[in-house]
């Protein structure tokens, strides 16, 4: 499959962690450390909490604030739920959609990823759409059929004028929070794997053009092997990204 250019994503996913004071804090050191990075996007999603103090920061800069959740839903009686349009009115451009502790501890399904991926994209958020396997999943050598159910039953599902504003994040699960991080050519397995079912679904130049970020115990030591690869679009980083120097030193990685 012949590879189109693709601007890389470098991704940061707080998860529940920083007050907003700390998100300030935060922020205040890692802005000026990436300023001069130009050739990729930078998107950081901090706590609901904290996202218009990021917002806020982040006005003028090259950072661009995302959230880590979303509603499928408009409005309504659903209590402790955030819509996509809030989310976009609070001034978010992205959001993570089907994280694997979504999928794992709040038992998300490939339908409620793909109504949640309508919804964002309905308020013009960039839904980051997670996919990946469990470890009994990669030793059972069943990482293939668990992608394409993931694919087909989410992002698959999509029209091709959809799927074209997405961007998605290939997460093993063994590999999130473990230290163990997949080898830059089990990643990029993964990452032609889902290309060519996005091929399959949507035609080769929706698949050349669709952006893959690899997540997984991303560190500033691993980086540079990681982005070596072709197919790695970018990285959707979790604990490296909660540290100002750490996050910026993967930001600003030399190939």
């Amino acid at each position: 499959m012949t590879m189109a250019k693709r601007r890389r994503v470098m991704a940061g996913n707080w998860k529940m962690y920083k007050t907003i004071a700390e998100t300030r804090s935060c922020l205040e050191l890692f802005l000026p450390l990436v300023a001069e990075a130009k050739d990729c996007d930078i998107v950081i999603a901090p706590p609901f909490t904290a996202i218009a103090s990021a917002v806020e920061l982040c006005a003028g800069s090259n950072v661009a604030v995302g959230a880590q959740n979303v509603s499928w839903g408009k409005d309504g009686a659903l209590t402790g739920e955030v819509s996509a349009g809030m989310l976009a009115e609070a001034g978010c451009k992205y959001v993570i959609v089907g994280h694997s502790e979504r999928r794992h501890f709040f038992h998300e399904t490939d339908d409620m990823v793909a109504r949640k991926t309508l919804a964002a994209l309905g308020a013009g958020l960039t839904p980051i759409v997670c996919m990946g396997e469990m470890p009994e999943d990669r030793e059972g050598g069943l990482t293939e059929e668990v992608l394409r159910r993931q694919f087909l039953g989410g992002p698959g599902s999509l029209t091709g004028e959809e799927f074209s504003r997405i961007l998605m994040a290939y997460e093993p699960i063994w590999a999130i929070g473990t230290g163990r991080v997949a080898t830059p050519e089990i990643a990029a397995a993964a990452h032609r794997f889902i290309r060519s079912c996005a091929a399959e679904q949507f035609g080769m130049e929706h698949a050349l053009r669709l952006r893959i970020l690899y997540g997984g115990s991303v560190k500033p030591d691993n980086i540079k092997g990681l982005m070596a690869q072709e197919e790695l679009d970018g990285v959707l980083v979790g604990g490296a990204s909660l540290d100002a120097t750490s996050f910026a030193s993967i930001v600003n990685y030399t190939s």
